[in-house]
């Protein structure tokens, strides 16, 4: 019979200190959810543009509050983060990008990016 090992079967969390490379994906698969969230909140604005000025001021009233803009906020970043976050995964998928100093710079400027394009966004419309 063979002795137990100390050591895990497989890979665990605990094993592995967090990099950037294994947050920004675990974030990606967040904001992909986040998103089909956000898209029923935009589905729901659309609702409310088409039953009138009643409901549709009842949401822009709720979307203009402070929780509201906070999370339209975290919407458009969500948006940018995913949208960058891809096209880093599209550049992945052509062989390029894939060494651990490229990887982790296009992963930094990924969420650098995010931000700016979110602060700019907001810049113009505010």
């Amino acid at each position: 019979m063979t002795q137990p090992t100390a050591r895990p079967l497989s890979p665990h969390l605990q094993v592995y200190k967090p990099q950037i490379t294994s947050v920004l994906s675990i974030l990606h698969r967040m904001t992909g959810i986040l998103l089909a969230a956000f898209a029923v909140g935009w589905v729901a604005w659309l609702i409310a543009l088409n039953r009138g000025e009643d409901t549709l001021a009842a949401m822009q009233s709720l979307l203009s509050s402070i929780p509201g803009v906070v999370l339209a906020v975290l919407a458009t970043w969500t948006l940018f983060y995913h949208l960058l976050n891809g096209v880093r995964h599209l550049v992945w998928d052509s062989g390029r990008g894939l060494e651990l100093g490229t990887a982790r710079l296009s992963g930094w400027m990924v969420v650098i990016f995010s931000l700016l394009l979110t602060a700019l966004a907001w810049g113009v419309w505010l």
